[in-house]
């Protein structure tokens, strides 16, 4: 059978090329050319000399790489939420992302498409099962679920982060109780843009009723069911809603709380 392969992953750049975070976690590479991968060859071999024993005077190129775990398109653990997870069915320790099981990370890719919202806007399950019946699809276990908001439109400039919607804790443990371990969205972050609810937040101060359950709602979710969510996702709007099949695997980086992922998806021709 033909495949289509469609990438769903944002690069890990530098910020004077394109933008995806603000300014504390945004990623910086050096790159190091052939000429300079030349010198350090003359380091390491004796008397070498490059345009003599070089192909062309040039040697390797290299990279060196500063960022966070949460750079570019990554997988969320567990450990990420909190300490602990699955009050629900019985309180444990919170999985990192070397614990993550390999099987979730292939499966049935479902995409709803949330572009209708406002910003900011925050689903709820009704949203959700709407959006699926609209699909006319339910979900099984073992889906791996993506929203797709406006976000991707500011790809790459400061204002990415400030755009998408959010799901909300009763969203996120209702798609959960349906068997599905993987979520991703292609926004900044799977809960609404902070500087939207931050702004709820501090009406909510001046009027003296502080509702802390706003904040970061889908992602505490995970207290109650142990979940893994991908972040900053692209092309959600190049694959069909149901029918494509992903894989999405986290880099294996001890006790972390998220991994780097490649996350792409096939659609059969």
């Amino acid at each position: 059978m033909n495949m289509k392969i469609i990438d769903l992953s944002i690069p890990i750049i530098n910020p004077e090329e394109a933008i995806f975070d603000p300014p504390l976690t945004q990623p910086h590479i050096e790159y190091r050319d052939h000429d300079r991968g030349a010198e350090e060859m003359g380091f390491i071999f004796s008397k070498l000399n490059p345009n003599e024993h070089l192909p062309n005077g040039k040697g390797w190129a290299t990279e060196t790489i500063t960022l966070g775990t949460h750079s570019g398109t990554h997988m969320d653990a567990p450990w990420h939420f909190a300490p602990v997870q699955d009050k629900e069915l019985g309180e444990k320790k919170a999985m990192t992302i070397d614990n993550f099981p390999l099987e979730w990370g292939i499966g049935p890719l479902i995409v709803l498409d949330c572009t209708n919202y406002e910003e900011g806007y925050v689903m709820n399950p009704d949203d959700i099962d709407k959006k699926l019946d609209k699909l006319n699809y339910r979900l099984k276990e073992g889906d791996i679920l993506c929203i797709h908001t406006n976000a991707p439109k500011f790809y790459g400039t400061k204002e990415y982060i400030n755009h998408g919607v959010g799901v909300s804790r009763e969203a996120t443990l209702h798609i959960l109780r349906q068997g599905v371990h993987v979520v991703g969205i292609d926004a900044w972050s799977w809960d609404a843009p902070f500087s939207l609810t931050s702004k709820k937040w501090k009406k909510l101060v001046r009027e003296k009723k502080p509702d802390p359950s706003i904040i970061w709602e889908g992602h505490f979710a995970g207290i109650e069911l142990g979940y893994f969510q991908m972040e900053k996702m692209i092309n959600l709007d190049k694959v069909p809603p149901v029918g494509a099949t992903i894989y999405c695997f986290p880099i294996k980086i001890a006790r972390a709380s998220a991994g780097w992922v490649r996350a792409v998806a096939s659609i059969p021709e």
